[in-house]
This record gives C-alpha cells, sequence and structure tokens, in this order.
C-alpha cells in the first residue's frame, strides 16, 4: 500500500492521542526541565584537524552579533560533529539548550551518539536525542539531536520555543516539508517576538546567498571540506534490463580496488533483490552484504554504519548521501535512482515514487568515495544522461501533500500559508485541495480554523485521512490496524497486478499470528 513515511504503531486510540506529548522537547525528563551554566564544555573536545575548525570563530560572532548565520561546508569537512559542540560554552546560550535538525531518524541516532562520544559520554547525557518513536535525553542534556518534524510540532505546540537557545538546521538542502515548515515558522516567531533563538543553517549544497537574502543577509561561512579526487566511472544500464544484473557487475568491478563498497538503490524491495543475487554471485567467501534504510531495526542500521575486519557491500538508500558517515568507503555504485513523496490522487495521501536523482545528489553519493583517500564512482547512467538531469530536486513543499501541514497551522490560527515567511511558498493549487479535504473531513470550520475533532486528528501521527478514521471509530484498535495497513508498505510481496487488493486480507495476516499467505512480506508484517 503506498505510505507517508510516517511510522505508525497499532495501539489503543486513547494511547495515541496522549503520543503528541512524545514528540514535544519539553516534558519530566526532558532536557530543558533543568537549567545551569555552562562550564569548560567547549574544551572537553580537543582541537581537531577537521577544516570547520577554521570557521568556528566567524560563526561565533555570526550568532553573537547577528543571530543568524549560514555557514556551507564541504562533505568531510566536520560541520555536524564540530560546530554544535563548540558552541555549547556561548554565553547568550545562559544554559539554554542546543536542538539540530537532521532529515532523518537515523541520521538523528547516529549524531548524537558521535557527539556524546567526543564528550566521552553515552548518548542520553550531554548529548541526546529524540524523534517521533525514540529518545535518550536526560536532565543535564544541553544539545538535542531531532527530526524536521520533531520541531515543527514543538513549534505548533510551543511558539516560545522555551528554553531553546539555538536551532541548527543541518542538511537544509534536502528541502524537507517538516524543514521548510520549520524554518518558516522560527523566522515567523523571531518577527513577532515569541522567542529569541538564534538560528544558524547548514549544508554542503545550498544557495547560500538566497537563503542569506532570506533570512534579513545573514552572514555566509564558507568552509572547505576534505575530500580526495573521485574517478567517475559511467557504465549505463542496458535498455530494459533489470536493476539488479547492472548493480551486481558494477559492484565486481568496485571490488577489483581496495575498500569498502556503498550502493545506492532506490527502495527496500531493490535492497532485497540485489542483496540476493548479489550474496550469490559472490559466494560464501566474498564481502559481507549488509542492507541499510530507515525501516531496519537500529542495531542492524549500526552494524551496516560500522567498518569491519573483512570486507562489505553496503546497500543503502538515499539516507546514506549526506546526514550519515558509512565508515570505510572507498568505492561507490549509484543506481541514480530515489524515492520521493508525492501526492498519489488515487489514495489522496503522499505515495513513494522512484525519479532520477539530481546532478547534485550524484555528486552528494560519489563524494562518499573520497573521505579516506582518491576513490571511484560507477555510475549506471551515461554523461550524456546526466547532463539532462535536473541540477537540484525542487523543494518538496511544491510537490507534497499540503492537508497534513495545513491542519497542523490551523491549530496555530494560520489559515493563510502567506502569511509565513517561507523560503518557497507552498503551491497554491494543492493548499487548496488540502483546505477542501480537511473542510469535508470536519478537522477545518467554514472560516478554516480547526476544530475540536481536527485538534484530536492532528494529535495522531498519521495522515489526516487515517487520523479521521480513528479519532470516531467504534472498535478503536481495529481501525488501527487499517490505518497501519494503508499507511506503510504492502504486506504482500510481489507485482501490485498479481496481489490481491482486498483490504481483509492485509489485515487478516496482521491481527491472527496463524495466518498464512504465500505473498506475505514478514518484514513488512512486523513494521505494522
Amino acid at each position: 500500500m503506498p505510505g507517508i513515511a510516517v511510522r505508525f504503531r497499532v495501539v489503543e486510540a486513547e494511547q495515541l492521542i496522549g503520543a503528541v506529548d512524545e514528540v514535544n522537547l519539553h516534558g519530566p525528563d526532558s532536557p530543558t526541565s533543568t537549567r545551569g551554566k555552562m562550564h569548560g564544555m567547549t574544551e572537553r573536545v580537543p582541537l581537531t584537524d577537521l577544516p570547520i575548525e577554521d570557521c568556528v570563530d566567524d560563526v561565533r560572532a555570526a550568532l553573537t552579533e547577528r543571530g543568524r548565520c549560514v555557514v556551507t561546508a564541504e562533505p568531510g569537512a566536520g560541520k555536524t560533529t564540530i560546530l554544535p559542540l563548540r558552541l555549547l560554552d556561548e554565553p547568550w546560550l545562559d544554559g539554554r539548550t542546543i536542538v539540530l535538525l537532521e532529515p532523518r531518524r537515523m541520521a538523528a541516532r547516529a549524531a548524537a551518539r558521535r557527539l556524546a562520544r567526543l564528550l566521552g559520554e553515552d548518548a542520553g547525557e550531554t548529548v541526546g536525542w529524540i524523534t517521533r518513536d525514540d529518545r535518550a535525553v536526560g536532565p543535564a542534556t544541553r544539545l538535542v539531536v531531532v527530526t524536521e518534524g520533531v520541531l515543527t510540532a514543538r513549534l505548533v505546540d510551543d511558539p516560545a520555543l522555551t528554553d531553546v537557545g539555538l536551532v541548527i538546521f543541518d542538511e537544509f538542502h534536502e528541502r524537507s516539508v517538516p524543514g521548510d515548515v520549520g524554518l518558516a515558522l522560527m523566522l515567523a516567531g523571531a518577527q513577532t517576538g515569541e522567542h529569541d533563538a538564534r538560528l544558524l543553517l547548514m549544508s554542503a549544497t545550498i544557495d547560500a546567498d538566497a537563503i542569506a537574502a532570506h533570512l534579513d543577509d545573514a552572514p555566509v561561512v564558507s568552509s572547505p571540506g576534505r575530500t580526495y579526487p573521485i574517478e567517475l566511472v559511467w557504465r549505463p544500464k542496458k535498455r530494459r534490463e533489470p536493476l539488479a544484473p547492472a548493480v551486481v557487475r558494477a559492484v565486481r568491478e568496485a571490488l577489483r580496488g581496495p575498500g569498502d563498497v556503498l550502493v545506492f538503490l532506490p527502495g527496500v524491495g531493490e535492497i532485497r533483490t540485489v542483496e540476493r543475487e548479489l550474496t550469490a554471485a559472490l559466494g560464501p567467501d566474498g564481502p559481507a552484504v549488509l542492507p541499510l534504510h530507515g525501516s531496519l531495526p537500529s542495531a542492524e542500521q549500526d552494524a551496516a554504519l560500522v567498518a569491519r575486519a573483512e570486507r562489505r557491500v553496503v546497500l543503502a538508500t538515499n539516507i546514506a548521501e549526506t546526514s550519515l558517515t558509512v565508515d570505510g568507503i572507498t568505492a561507490v555504485v549509484d543506481s541514480g535512482l530515489e524515492r520521493t513523496a508525492r501526492l498519489d490522487p488515487r489514495t489522496g495521501m503522499s505515495g513513494l515514487h522512484t525519479i532520477n536523482c539530481s546532478r547534485a545528489s550524484a555528486d552528494q553519493r560519489a563524494g562518499r568515495a573520497g573521505r579516506l583517500g582518491p576513490g571511484v564512482a560507477i555510475r549506471l547512467w551515461s554523461k550524456a544522461e546526466h547532463a539532462a538531469r535536473a541540477p537540484h530536486a525542487p523543494p518538496a513543499i511544491t510537490e507534497d501533500d499540503m492537508t497534513p501541514v495545513a491542519l497542523d497551522l490551523a491549530r496555530r490560527a494560520i489559515i493563510d500559508p502567506a502569511t509565513l515567511p517561507f523560503l518557497t511558498p507552498p503551491d497554491t493549487a494543492r493548499w487548496a485541495k488540502a483546505v477542501e479535504l480537511l473542510t469535508t473531513l470536519g478537522a477545518l470550520d467554514d472560516t478554516g480554523a480547526a476544530t475540536d475533532l481536527g485538534r484530536r486528528m492532528a494529535m495522531l501521527p498519521v495522515h489526516p485521512r487515517l487520523a479521521r478514521l480513528i479519532v470516531d471509530a467504534r472498535h478503536p484498535w481495529l481501525a488501527c490496524v487499517i490505518a497501519a495497513v494503508l499507511d506503510e508498505r504492502d504486506v504482500l510481496r510481489g507485482r501490485p497486478v498479481d496481489l490481491p487488493v482486498e483490504l481483509a486480507e492485509r489485515v487478516r495476516l496482521v491481527i491472527d499470528p496463524d495466518a498464512h499467505h504465500g505473498a506475505a512480506d514478514s518484514r513488512a508484517l512486523r513494521t505494522v
């Protein structure tokens, strides 16, 4: 079934309605529940030879004098690893928290653990993380790494950003909907005096001048990276050839050199197919073949990120493109494809579609091969095809479903998106359709304001269509199961034309432990 990239647990409706508390940055065990002056935190991290160290004073000055800064740093500069820690002692923080935004849950956890290790601590002490369904924070936490949706939820519920002194948007070039909405809400809150949190935007590939202009001519600080020369090899896939055989050939070629190989594939289905065919091709004595994607258990994700004694081939989605460090990589095999959320007119919700990645994304992927020394990037398309690709991916806010955003903003009495300082405004037609749908669902009244029903729907971490199914259900538990089945990847594996369309069969597989189906996907069932 088409998903909307939001994990949804099957729990009682009453528990779900209370689940919004889990995405607040404050709470009884939150990093903002106590305050205290920081002393010598920066000195606990020895000076490194990372290029970003030369820019720390410029960033400090920009945030002190202007309150805003844009940092462009090439891959390997150390911006995510070093800058947040170097800012923990700034006087203007006055013991308040730094919030570091990462675009994905896996990246948030990995960044928090890496930052904590530099302090000689475990995650959950000075540095912690909060995602929609996981957290590791404590009363002493002063740097909390969150996913972008967590900040957006916080800004809706607490526009004052209580006890937050600095918000850092990392990898902002990805231009996700939660990232763009979060930035707009932050800027609006600063304009009205609701908060005085400082703002830092960071990315390796970004139009820094345009963003700086949107931030009232914020200072721009640039840092070189640390990458070695990368040889680009063009190995176009044969016309109508399945993807897996082309990937296997390219991996075999990459393995002629030293080090580990990182393979970029569009989604979980392709990863499983390539994993099966590559394992058979390389044999039992070949390198370890490890998947890496967002639906894996965290232990399996961590295992794929860390180099080991034997060689390995990591099969990843674009989750490994920018915000994760995959150790030991000297070669990249790039399918040139990615999955992205787009409004599906059949379901009225966002669905995942496979598209060609942009030239900027391809360059980011290739850069993963040049962290340790000279590397190679094998691309499964031609040089001519590359020139015809879009230079950058369009902001998701211009193409994705705006229904969840419209409902969240209505909770803050923001009815017209033109009243917010969006870097890129939402598509007008998509916004109008979102408002129309929410009104039909009873989430908005005739003036566009959120109703009591709409507020209850907004507290559930699912699309408003599915939330409406749950809030007034006669059997809430069954409604949750149905919503989870519709929300997640199909629990039946195979070509859509070959699979049954009945929802009841899928629900039966979830609720009946003795149920069986020849096409059942055990991993998808566990996820649901």
